[in-house]
């Protein structure tokens, strides 16, 4: 009779003992955090912008945005699991110093611009729903995002509970705005089809799959993977990059139904009252749910903005937090990075400047840093020397590539509209 071998004690057999659910529930997380780049403020306004102009028929692009978010953020996921290292401490390993630090200093500037994105956003919604001055909004979302960080420092498991729970409000709250609406089943299924209607849909479309990707959920997913349950051996390794892309594709799922909801509840008030006018202003959008759908729609829709606003600052410090220490390893205290990335937010509530415009111009810098961390991260998934065992498929290289380069070229065109 052969004698039954005992599993080696290492963490992941550990967790596996534990059953199928209390085994798995451990190793799910990370996408949850980074998730919440596709549903930070600056994409409802493009969202809802697409679905009240051109009504159902960009439904198509917002999955297709999505497709190519979830293989950039398996990528990632994949290089922190197979090299114990985040992708910005990896850039400073393989690259020139010059280049790496080059690479830091563009992406401090994303993580500036991110930063303004989500206390913009956060400020809006907090004078929806409280009429607080800008400003005042601004501070609080501040101060919101320091309290989740420190939260963060006392285990990653609470930091990313309240961060699922911010997101699962965002995408309540547009669950809320469907059931108001009369949506046309036959319409939505027609927009899942990909076509276009003249160059005003082509550069709407382009504004959703160049804005995709955001440059700190690509370093931050790294980082989130990189340590989190050590692997024995390369077995263990593939394991838990199966759990990851599970994760991926769960949370991303979600923040892609988040999404298109906000599409479809502008296409279906198109379809009931005729063309309505958003001009890309949430204050704008959040008037226009409370007249036709009424208060209760209106509430959910700030609320689901605040939620996006609070958890998005968050995740953007933490990011910035992961590329100094990775590239330069230099970690700073939370309270002087969170003053330092406050500022500029602070500065253009101060003054007054139209809040949604900032929002949109925070994509262009965002928009300039996408290829600096789309590249490294596709070279160095592609090098067995780096990945072992998990070293990319020619077909995921080569995937991941034209996603990677259509990404950037829309980001270009984009920008060339926005500044001619």
């Amino acid at each position: 009779m052969r004698r039954m071998t005992a599993a080696p004690d290492t963490p992941v057999n550990r967790l596996r003992a534990r059953g199928t659910v209390r085994g798995v529930l451990p190793l799910l997380g990370p996408a949850f955090v980074t998730a919440i780049a596709y549903v930070d403020p600056g994409n409802f306004a493009t969202n809802f912008s697409g679905g009240a102009t051109f009504g159902y028929l960009l439904l198509w692009v917002i999955v297709v945005a999505n497709l190519m978010a979830m293989l950039v953020q398996s990528l990632s996921a994949k290089l922190g699991l197979a090299t114990g290292e985040n992708l910005a401490e990896l850039c400073r390993h393989h690259y020139r110093p010059a280049v790496s630090r080059g690479l830091w200093v563009q992406a401090e500037l994303v993580a500036v611009a991110t930063d303004l994105a989500e206390v913009v956003g956060g400020a809006i919604a907090l004078q929806l729903l409280f009429d607080l001055p800008l400003l005042v909004g601004g501070v609080v979302t501040a101060v919101v995002a320091f309290g989740l960080l420190l939260l963060q420092q006392r285990g990653y498991r609470q930091f990313e509970l309240v961060i699922g729970g911010l997101l699962a409000v965002v995408l309540l709250g547009f669950v809320v705005d469907l059931t108001l609406v009369r949506l046309d089943p036959g319409a939505t299924v027609a927009g899942l089809v990909p076509r276009l209607e003249g160059a005003d849909s082509l550069l709407l479309a382009t504004g959703i799959l160049g804005a995709t990707v955001m440059p700190h959920a690509i370093y931050l997913h790294s980082a989130l993977t990189q340590d989190r349950v050590p692997a024995a051996d390369a077995g263990e390794r593939r394991r838990l990059l199966r759990f990851q892309r599970f994760d991926i594709v769960v949370a991303m799922g979600l923040a892609g139904l988040a999404n298109a909801a906000m599409l479809v509840v502008a296409a279906a008030l198109v379809a009931q009252q005729g063309p309505i006018d958003v001009d890309d202003d949430l204050a704008g959008i959040h008037a226009l749910l409370g007249e036709s759908l009424g208060e209760g729609a209106a509430l959910a829709f700030a609320l689901a903005l605040l939620a996006s606003g609070f958890a998005s600052a968050g995740v953007g410090t933490l990011s910035g937090q992961i590329v100094m220490q990775g590239f330069i390893r230099r970690k700073i205290p939370l309270w002087v990075r969170r003053t330092v990335t406050l500022v500029p937010a602070l500065v253009v509530l101060a003054i007054g400047l139209e809040p949604t415009r900032v929002l949109v111009l925070s994509q262009v810098v965002l928009s300039f840093g996408l290829p600096f961390a789309l590249v490294p991260l596709i070279g160095l998934t592609r090098r067995a020397d780096v990945m072992r065992e998990l070293v990319n498929r020619r077909v995921t290289t080569v995937a991941a590539s034209l996603a990677a380069a259509l990404i950037v070229a829309l980001n270009g065109f984009l920008i060339v509209q926005l500044v001619t």
